[in-house]
């Protein structure tokens, strides 16, 4: 066997390779059933890579449904906000994600994904045959160069009436400092109404650390927010928490939790502090 097999190698290399591997588990729910949401690109962006890492993860099997949750949820807030009047959607670290290609949008809606070069133009390449149901446009930016993020922020912050900020997957490999200015950052432009993220508390973040670390800190992309105060999190950096969706809870609903979770989705809603157990929610921000 070859020292750059498969066994052998960090599957994860980069951040980037992380969405490759969240892919395989928008391609698995499309191909269930009765899935919750249709991503019919999912398995070809995911590609053999995505499929190797997925099965290299500890969680497989009873761990999808989280990824699974948060995308359907992200799904609805975006869809919900676009019925009250978002006329863009601002996609940061959009990774693979294929909404613009696969959610029934008007064409009149302003999309952008921002991302790093590689991802996006390997993103590019696969779905250069497919076409948009949205206008949609592609910046590629680091948005770890702050001073260039901030500049492309308040250009589309002029092209825009009302924006949705869009940020799945993303927070958690980012400081408490970094996560701050970020949420002071994307107060600047007026256009910037709404602001829809995922987090995840203290607990879970050591939970996860202690399963999938490993694999996630030799890619130099440890998991590094996880705040106790919630979502509250972000009232001093311009935000106020307006709508919180538990991802146990969504996926009670919907019979998606392994067996020994099921109780436990029975207990009362956490939204506020959140301390040593695991707890992760999409949230939907308003400006303060």
């Amino acid at each position: 066997m070859s020292a750059t097999s498969p066994a052998n190698e960090n599957l994860i290399r980069n951040i980037s390779d992380t969405a490759r591997w969240v892919a395989v588990y928008r391609a698995r729910e499309t191909e269930r059933k009765h899935p919750l949401f249709r991503d019919p690109f999912a398995r070809r962006l995911a590609g053999d890579r995505g499929e190797q890492i997925a099965k290299v993860m500890p969680m497989q099997g009873k761990g999808e449904w989280p990824f699974v949750m948060r995308t359907f949820l992200f799904d609805e807030v975006i869809t919900n906000q676009l019925q009250q009047g978002v006329e863009t959607v601002i996609n940061l670290a959009a990774g693979l994600d294929t909404r613009p290609y696969r959610m029934p949008l008007q064409h009149s809606v302003k999309w952008y994904e921002i991302d790093l070069p590689e991802i996006l133009d390997y993103k590019e390449e696969i779905l250069k045959n497919e076409k948009p149901r949205c206008s949609l446009e592609r910046i590629r930016l680091d948005l770890s160069d702050v001073a260039a993020r901030r500049s492309v922020f308040e250009e589309l912050g002029r092209k825009s009436s009302v924006a949705l900020i869009v940020t799945e997957g993303l927070l958690a490999y980012l400081d408490p400092e970094q996560v701050g200015v970020l949420g002071r950052d994307l107060t600047g432009p007026a256009s910037f109404q709404r602001w829809v993220n995922d987090i995840g508390s203290p607990g879970l973040m050591r939970m996860l650390q202690k399963q999938i670390g490993s694999h996630l800190d030799a890619a130099k992309a440890p998991f590094k927010f996880g705040p106790a105060e919630g979502p509250d999190f972000f009232r001093p950096h311009g935000w106020k928490p307006v709508d919180i969706h538990s991802l146990l809870k969504a996926a009670a609903r919907f019979n998606r939790l392994p067996l020994f979770l099921r109780l436990m989705a029975f207990l009362p809603e956490s939204k506020g502090k959140q301390g040593s157990a695991p707890w992760s929610a999409v949230c939907l921000f308003d400006r303060v």
